[in-house]
């Protein structure tokens, strides 16, 4: 299975939405809130070049936010990617 990275903050619903379409496929993955670590933040924005939450890595990819990785699955290629 790929490595996962997924940046949050604890009180974002998107975030919510995303960890458990993950959850759901059985998918493991490492959370970095990022809600209180203005350095991790930080960190997301440079890796990404977004300051929303979440940020969402599979492996090497970066996935987007929340709606990109439902629209992975409502695809069909989520699935594929968490394999």
């Amino acid at each position: 299975m790929q490595r996962i990275v997924i940046y949050t903050k604890s009180y974002c619903p998107y975030c919510h939405r995303a960890k458990a379409l993950l959850q759901k496929k059985g998918a493991t993955f490492q959370e970095i809130d990022v809600t209180n670590d203005p350095a991790r933040e930080e960190e997301m924005l440079k890796k990404s070049g977004r300051d929303t939450v979440p940020q969402i890595w599979i492996g090497d990819m970066h996935v987007g936010g929340c709606d990109d990785l439902h629209a992975l699955d409502a695809a069909g290629r989520l699935d594929g990617l968490l394999a």
